[in-house]
């Protein structure tokens, strides 16, 4: 058990790799009641979510869930978070837990100083488990009979609610699953049901090795209040083409992109992590974060780079004072259980 951000977290429940293999062949399970639920409602709660997020909620639809970056007045990302579409009025965000005391004072300051008819709560009374891997619906199926009707049907990035069970088909490991909320007194006797239903526990190690693979960033390591979402390969979560006007956007606009957010795989032996330097022909770059791949068998990383690169080139990593090659690749590493790279 290690502490994160405040809670007491486990970081493998006996092997590591045990726990990663599980997800990307069969099925694994994560207690992720540390990040938050927060609720928006309020007639004016489109209009706020809108000027508050950097991509556009006007997309989104009733059980639909969205992608994006909050941002503050310099464009820097003061957190990446999914916010589902319950009703119009009605949103559900779920925000890291490393962020959420600042991210509740950002949003209440925001809607204050707009003067919008918006409610914000942070749902301290949920827990989620997320249920990830190829197996990983037919086993919540398995337990939860009366939860396959409403989520069968569900596209990715969708969610429905089911009884006291928000159910997102959503996660953080390159594989299908579900995310699932719920009122914390009954997220035992989830966490059992799935436990005897032959789900892998699985802790914070197998996480970040899983995501890693699947080419997905970290708060506070692959970006930052201080990074650009156009440097931390968020461009996509970034609506700068309609009229519509957002915390940062000014700032965004005044300063494009400065680096190439892109892949390294390592060429020999050893291991990749954060703040090495990275070496291209065209200036210099730095890892934010990296490890060894169990799918792949070798040093992976994610790094900001000189805007020239591109996937294929070589570059030196500095390992130790040694300089050691890697190639450069388009992330994701691994998706559905296929090495992409």
């Amino acid at each position: 058990m290690v502490d994160f951000c405040g809670w007491e977290m486990p970081l493998h429940y006996g092997s590591q790799l045990v726990e990663h293999h599980a997800v990307r062949h069969q099925c694994g399970m994560f207690d992720i009641s540390h990040m938050c639920v927060v609720d928006v409602i309020g007639s004016d709660a489109q209009l706020f979510l809108s000027s508050l997020l950097a991509n556009d909620i006007n997309k989104s639809h009733p059980g639909k869930a969205l992608y994006s970056c909050m941002l503050n007045d310099t464009g820097g990302v003061l957190d990446d978070l999914i916010v589902y579409c319950l009703t119009y009025g009605r949103y559900r965000l779920i925000v890291n837990a490393a962020t959420t005391a600042s991210d509740l004072a950002w949003m209440m300051e925001r809607a204050s100083n707009w003067k919008l008819d918006v409610t914000i709560t942070p749902r301290h009374d949920l827990a989620i488990i997320s249920v990830q891997g190829p197996s990983a619906r037919a086993k919540v199926w398995q337990v939860l009979p009366e939860s396959r009707a409403a989520t069968t049907i569900l596209d990715r990035f969708c969610a429905a609610t089911v009884g006291d069970y928000f159910i997102a088909r959503t996660g953080y490991t390159g594989e299908d699953g579900f995310e699932i909320a719920l009122p914390a007194m009954q997220v035992d006797s989830l966490w059992q049901m799935l436990l005897q239903a032959g789900v892998q526990p699985c802790g914070l190690g197998a996480r970040d090795t899983l995501r890693l693979e699947a080419g997905m960033n970290l708060y506070g390591k692959d970006m930052d209040a201080s990074i650009s979402p156009l440097d931390a390969g968020l461009s996509w979560t970034v609506d700068l083409s309609s009229n519509r006007d957002f915390v940062g956007k000014i700032a965004l606009l005044a300063k494009p992109q400065q680096y190439q957010f892109l892949g390294l795989v390592l060429s020999g032996g050893g291991v990749l992590r954060a703040r090495q330097k990275v070496f291209a022909a065209d200036g210099e770059g730095i890892i934010t974060s990296g490890t060894f791949s169990p799918t792949m068998g070798q040093a992976i990383a994610l790094a900001r780079l000189p805007l020239h690169c591109a996937s294929g080139d070589t570059v030196e990593v500095e390992i130790r004072d040694k300089r050691h090659n890697a190639r450069v690749v388009k992330p994701p590493f691994v998706r559905s259980g296929r090495i992409l790279v």
